[in-house]
């Protein structure tokens, strides 16, 4: 198992692509801690998996530092910190309103920030850490009525280099995935001939899996990517070549 004992602190790990991080790292060997907004979904799955749920909105501070108190408390390390959380308010430039810009800036970036501030210092003391941070292929190239989620996904691809370089010197590394099309609950309940278009996009000619990105965050978690920091992989089935 590539995880074994290992521990793993995967946000917005209740569904979608944080479930499937969540049960693979389980499968590998890992003490998962789920944190997501939803508290029957996190509590179900922590409970399946043998892992640990608290219930936090990341763009909170103070409620990522009561928890990680709380964690502080039950483990004497993070190992892995997957941040991996992250909301949608689409709309064009012109009529984005600043309550939908301010959302997605608080949730997608300040909300990488302030989990990485908390568990930083913890892998520091133990002189090891992975950081993954979850982009997004917009983020690389842009989207049309993205402002925002585009904003937040490039600062996150920034945050990754700069930490990458400041950790580096203590045993931490710090990557980014740049996921594509993935057919999550949230994608697959569009009309089909959006799913459609998205997928004539992709020269490997299908959405990808959340599997896919979970498989991503595995190789940059584990042993064998010890030597890969301020990468930002792209997992989008060719779609940006």
């Amino acid at each position: 198992m590539k995880l074994e004992n290992k521990i793993a602190l995967i946000t917005g790990g209740a569904s979608g692509i944080g479930e499937a991080a969540s049960r693979l790292f389980a499968r590998e060997g890992a003490s998962v801690i789920i944190w997501d907004m939803s508290e029957e979904k996190g509590k179900a799955l922590a409970k399946e998996l043998d892992g640990h749920f608290q219930q936090v909105n990341v763009a909170d501070n103070s409620q990522v530092v009561v928890a990680v108190s709380e964690l502080k408390s039950k483990h004497d390390r993070i190992d892995i910190l997957i941040n991996n959380a992250g909301i949608t308010k689409d709309a064009s430039f012109k009529k984005m309103t600043h309550e939908q810009w301010q959302q997605v800036i608080d949730v997608n970036l300040t909300g990488v920030f302030n989990c990485t501030k908390a568990i930083a210092p913890i892998m520091e003391e133990n002189a090891y850490g992975r950081i993954i941070n979850t982009s997004s292929v917009v983020g690389l190239y842009g989207n049309f009525g993205q402002t925002n989620y585009v904003a937040t996904k490039s600062g996150v691809i920034g945050m990754t280099k700069v930490w990458a370089r400041e950790m580096g010197r203590k045993g931490i590394t710090a990557n980014a995935v740049a996921p594509g099309f993935i057919a999550t609950d949230m994608v697959k309940a569009m009309p089909q001939n959006i799913i459609d278009t998205m997928q004539s996009k992709i020269p490997i000619g299908r959405l990808g899996d959340p599997k896919d990105i979970a498989n991503a965050y595995l190789f940059l978690a584990s042993e064998e990517a010890g030597f890969v920091n301020g990468a930002v992989i792209s997992v989008d089935g060719g779609m940006t070549v």
